[in-house]
């Protein structure tokens, strides 16, 4: 009798594996408890499911739907609250990501202020590196100075080379 029905089903379906599938899914759903549309005969799952598809009391949209949705990972229903979480998330980067080139934006200013600090310290450095300088010449200068003034000998060498020319 299986056999009769399963060439009355092959003309609902453009091939056998599409008829497989459906028929196991309806005999799985039969099996975990839905209530069959036909007589039950005390046949099996299997053979019930395909006296279904052969007398029609399903149709093959309902039945390829049904299927569908058996094997389908994802609702509609959480398809649409995905896409309402990725919006919030996407507005939740954006916001973020304003923050971040706020903040990139606030370090550049800071950091041109610190280079504008540094210069300013190195120019001050090198005026007081200048200054340093000029004081360490004039001590120089007065230590010259008073080396030559303290010094007797240098003059008397002078005061003889003079006396005998």
């Amino acid at each position: 009798m299986a056999r009769i029905t399963v060439e009355d089903c092959i003309d609902k379906f453009s091939s056998r594996f599409e008829l497989v599938l459906v028929a196991a899914n309806r005999a799985r759903k039969l099996h975990s408890g839905d209530a069959p549309t036909v007589e039950n005969d005390n046949d099996k799952n299997t053979v019930i499911a395909l006296r279904e598809i052969a007398e029609g009391t399903l149709t093959t949209e309902q039945l390829k739907n049904n299927l569908i949705e058996e094997h389908q990972t994802v609702s509609l229903k959480d398809e649409e609250e995905e896409l309402g979480l990725e919006n919030e998330n996407h507005e939740t980067e954006n916001q973020d990501e304003q923050v971040n080139s706020d903040n990139i934006d606030q370090n550049q200013s800071d950091q041109n202020s610190t280079e504008l600090s540094n210069e300013e310290l190195n120019s001050a450095s090198d005026n007081s590196n200048d200054d340093t300088i000029i004081d360490q010449n004039d001590q120089i200068e007065k230590e010259s100075t008073r080396s030559l003034e303290s010094n007797p000998i240098e003059d008397n060498k002078n005061t003889d080379n003079q006396d005998i020319s």
